[in-house]
């Protein structure tokens, strides 16, 4: 399964995780915690959040390679406009 990941150096990495999966528990199957979350998008398509005192980990899994870019573009968007007091960076891989 092609997978993507980013470690986001930031202070508020829970609250970032909890906003974003609280966001979207709505819309899709979400489970979360201060510490981990996970946010199933369609078929195959899983976001897993990771947040410690001084980063967010963030790992997309998806079936298609092709759906990664995208996936990556509206994570980071999303955590970028709950982050508008710090600017933060991701380094996809």
């Amino acid at each position: 399964m092609p997978v993507s990941s980013a470690i986001v150096t930031t202070e508020n990495g829970s609250r970032y995780l909890q906003q974003l999966c609280k966001h979207w528990s709505h819309r899709f199957e979400v489970n979360f915690d201060p510490q981990q979350g996970r946010i199933k998008f369609a078929e195959g398509e899983v976001i897993t959040l990771t947040a410690s005192p001084d980063k967010l980990d963030v790992r997309i899994e998806a079936d298609d390679a092709e759906r990664l870019p995208e996936l990556n573009r509206v994570v980071e968007a999303h955590i970028v406009r709950y982050a508008f007091r710090e600017t933060l960076e991701f380094n996809w891989s």
